[in-house]
């Protein structure tokens, strides 16, 4: 195949015009919506993998007391905990997705600002405590070795808040206008 065989009119058309198969919302959506709705889970998914060795005992260098609970009890919470953040994380997508759009806007309102306001009260306790401000105090550590990336993981977690909160009010001014 040459370059006479393709016709001038099929590259600009598949170029300007978007796929029949990508779905669209009503109004467009920010650039900076998107990106943020499609680093949520990637921000859960830290938090989530550093908690999994917590539900077989281990204590990832944290300075207290190994508690004696049945494996039973500990792995399917700490799994189902995980999983769970990771599938809320993920539904946030639908505040910038087409089927997003099918619920109440009042719904995905209420939701957004509720998820949101509890993550920005753990954001502000994760503030407190790693700082020791107000006297609160974070768990201890053996070494800052383990604290660091306890801190790290622990930080991008607590941006979910806000961040789901951005989104939520995006969603809202969209759906508004």
């Amino acid at each position: 195949m040459t370059t006479t065989d393709i016709s001038p009119s099929a590259t600009t058309m598949s170029a300007t015009t978007p796929s029949a198969t990508t779905p669209t919302t009503e109004r467009p959506v920010p650039v900076w919506a998107l990106r943020t709705a499609r680093a949520l889970p990637l921000l859960a998914l830290p938090v989530c993998l550093w908690r999994l060795p917590f539900g077989f005992g281990f204590r990832m260098g944290m300075d207290m007391p190994r508690e004696d609970l049945s494996l039973w009890v500990t792995v399917p919470y700490v799994l189902t905990l995980s999983l769970l953040s990771e599938a809320f994380a993920l539904l946030c997508a639908g505040l910038v997705r087409p089927w997003g759009e099918r619920a109440p806007a009042w719904l995905v309102v209420a939701a957004g600002t509720v998820a949101g306001g509890a993550f920005t009260a753990l954001t502000v306790q994760w503030v407190l405590t790693t700082f020791e401000l107000a006297g609160f105090q974070d768990v201890g550590f053996v070494n800052g070795w383990w604290r660091a990336p306890a801190t790290v993981v622990s930080g991008l977690f607590v941006l979910w808040g806000p961040l789901i909160l951005a989104l939520t009010y995006a969603y809202h001014r969209r759906r508004r206008a």
